[in-house]
């Protein structure tokens, strides 16, 4: 599927949403299509979402969508066939294993021309969600004339917003110890001062492949869990509720 598809799935209109109401949302992370039996997943995850009882307004893709392949175009084609019968808006947003560091034209040009620009947003019952690109703020990639605080900046406004994006900027732990973030480098603080410079209610992400909660200054980090079987993980996705300016959510595992 050529870009201008992704856009149009993208894009898809929101109907059923007003102004106001609770809606709820799913995310989808760390998907790491064309690895092992990820697409099987993906199809399993798929046809969960399309028979919950509730209406969603949107699902979200926060990152690793492919396993480092995201130049081989029948990979590409698949992820948009295994999600075609969502019949609700998808977005999309790049992680460490979408965009790599030894090929950063190369393959920052594939994720854009197969899934949109790096930042995008849309609105949902008045609320702004904005789909971020972080991985420049870990210090590992250099983007040209793409600093994700200054994009972000441009699209926040006085108005409730939800931001998601993939690498989270608190420390991971694991194997019995934590592993510094990079929001202990000098963006960290900008990155926090930000979000709570404006009406964020809350940033989502994923990338440590575990269920972990946070708080940002005043802002509550939520990471999700795989659908990808890295590191034994069951596959599993989020659902999110909306609801008078706070979130709630399930995990729901694969069947």
């Amino acid at each position: 599927m050529k870009r201008a598809g992704a856009i149009l799935f993208v894009l898809f209109a929101a109907l059923g949403v007003f102004a106001g109401e609770p809606f709820f949302f799913v995310q989808l992370t760390d998907t790491h299509f064309g690895q092992d039996d990820h697409f099987e997943r993906g199809r399993a995850a798929v046809e969960q979402i399309t028979a919950l009882p509730m209406d969603i307004a949107f699902v979200v893709l926060t990152g690793d969508i492919v396993n480092d392949c995201i130049t081989d175009s029948k990979t590409v084609e698949r992820v948009f066939q295994t999600l075609e019968p969502l019949k609700v808006p998808v977005h999309f947003l790049p992680g460490n294993h979408d965009i790599l560091e030894e090929n950063i034209a190369e393959t920052t040009a594939a994720y854009t021309n197969a899934f949109g620009p790096l930042i995008t947003s849309a609105e949902y019952n008045g609320i702004r969600c904005i789909f971020v690109y972080t991985e420049p703020l870990t210090g590992e990639v250099v983007i040209p004339e793409y600093d994700p605080l200054v994009e972000l900046e441009l699209l926040l406004e006085e108005q409730e917003t939800l931001v998601f994006h993939h690498t989270p900027s608190v420390d991971s732990f694991y194997n019995g110890k934590a592993h510094a973030g990079w929001g202990r480098r000098d963006v960290g603080p900008q990155w926090v001062d930000l979000l709570n410079r404006y009406d964020v209610k809350a940033v989502l992400a994923g990338h440590f492949h575990r269920d972990e909660f946070h708080r940002l200054g005043e802002v509550p980090l939520f990471v999700a869990p795989p659908l990808s079987g890295r590191f034994g993980r069951q596959g599993s996705f989020r659902i999110y509720e909306y609801r008078d300016g706070h979130l709630s959510f399930r995990t729901v595992y694969l069947k």
